[in-house]
């Protein structure tokens, strides 16, 4: 009997959906060689792995206080559950000893090299004699911690390398005349320094409420600035809500949409973070690639010409580490030959009608990789055709409850807990549980 090849693949980054990626691929020797995780920073948990500093080359995005916005009973990696004495919104530092944990308990740490930076990913196509088939190798060029570069050559890529480092700061004309500090959320780690100052926060969701309700705390008089309508959650009083900034006057004071001007002590962007892959080469892969959209993305995670090659965890509005799960069980799959892909065109047709819907909708081209409500049905199909099981309900079910409760109770939510109590439901700890 012929001996099957092992099929090499290379993870960058060693966070959450890198370490998942790794784990998977070990579990399958049969298959695949012990995979190559690349990770820039000298431990795992990639922006779970709390910095204090803050500069450029800082790419945490953590602050002290930060709390998940989820329940670990639907964050948790379906195969590893938290702790389950551990209150249901955690704290980033039990977030990170759960990566740790999850890296040790599957032995990944010996096939992970720190302090490596990947500073180019590229396809290597062969042909056939006859023309008519291809195959796909991938040169992966790294930069070790004392400034060697190596490049092997690897059967797939997973990139793992998140998306939350690179600030999004949109321009507001002006902003040169602003004679008081300005900064983004990635540099933000504590209300302290803020106390009895007046900040605009630019940017009303999820990190943009969070911080206002810190800075309140301390006393700072917070603008909070929404793009659409007014927020109809229970703020406190001492948050005022204002439409946007539209120019920074010449003598430092702000003017917002609604035509009113005010002097401030800080500008805080919450605007969110920019893709960004320097080691790929958009025109070498077919794809557009920047600030705002990686496409097109068969399935939302591989470009149609280069299957082989791997996005996990690139969607928005999705509850992560279910969303991480699956998708690298259905990239094995596609690897392993128990997913049969569509042909190259027929992949890149699906795509593009799939964004012409979207476009045709109203849908932003920085909202094309959102997913919310549509994530449990994309996870749904991922799982049918990978031939493992989806998420069971009570996922989406106390998934969707939290994102009510949220938005209803933005500075109380988190101090509830919960308990699933089977695939369909799930209790309250202090109350009634769920219906089936």
């Amino acid at each position: 009997m012929a001996t099957v090849s092992l099929l090499r693949v290379a993870v960058i980054g060693a966070g959450a959906a890198g370490l998942c990626a790794a784990r998977h691929v070990l579990s399958r020797p049969e298959r695949f060689a012990p995979p190559v995780v690349f990770e820039l920073a000298a431990n795992v948990g990639g922006t779970w792995c709390y910095q204090e500093r803050v500069g450029p080359d800082v790419r945490c995005s953590m602050y002290k206080n930060l709390k998940t916005n989820l329940p670990k009973e639907v964050m948790m990696f379906p195969d590893f559950p938290f702790d389950q004495q551990l209150s249901s919104f955690l704290t980033h530092q039990e977030v990170q000893h759960y990566l740790e944990d999850y890296c040790r308990h599957y032995r990944i740490g010996p096939h992970i090299r720190f302090h490596s930076t990947v500073e180019e990913v590229r396809p290597v196509v062969v042909t056939t004699d006859d023309d008519k088939t291809t195959s796909t190798t991938w040169e992966v060029t790294v930069r070790d911690g004392s400034g060697c570069r190596t490049t092997d050559t690897f059967d797939a890529v997973f990139v793992c390398s998140g998306h939350y480092s690179e600030p999004n700061i949109p321009a507001l004309p002006g902003i040169e005349n602003f004679k008081g500090q300005v900064l983004h959320s990635h540099a933000y780690r504590s209300a302290e320094p803020f106390s009895s100052r007046s900040v605009v926060v630019l940017g009303a969701k999820a990190s943009g409420i969070d911080i206002s309700l810190e800075l309140v705390k301390v006393g700072a008089q917070v603008t909070l600035c929404y793009r659409g309508h007014p927020l109809s959650a229970c703020l406190p009083p001492e948050i005022r809500q204002s439409s946007p900034p539209v120019a920074v006057e010449d003598d430092g004071r702000i003017r917002f949409r609604d035509g009113s001007v005010h002097s401030a002590d800080v500008l805080l962007f919450c605007t969110g973070y920019k893709f960004s892959f320097p080691f790929l080469d958009g025109d070498q892969l077919g794809m557009e690639m920047d600030d705002q959209l990686v496409a097109p993305l068969y399935r939302f995670m591989m470009p149609p010409t280069f299957p082989s090659l791997f996005f996990v965890g690139l969607c928005k509005l999705i509850c992560p580490f279910p969303n991480f799960h699956c998708q690298v069980l259905f990239a094995l799959a596609v690897l392993s030959g128990s997913v049969s892909l569509p042909s190259q065109s027929q992949m890149a047709a699906e795509v593009r009608l799939a964004r012409q819907k979207k476009e045709d909708g109203g849908v932003a081209r920085r909202h094309l990789l959102v997913l919310g409500g549509d994530q449990w049905d994309y996870l749904a199909l991922l799982a049918s055709d990978g031939g493992f099981s989806p998420p069971p309900p009570v996922v989406r079910s106390l998934y969707e409850d939290v994102w009510r409760q949220r938005r209803l109770h933005p500075d109380d939510y988190r101090k509830r807990n919960y308990r699933l109590l089977s695939d369909t439901q799930w209790q309250l700890l202090d109350g009634a549980s769920s219906p089936t």
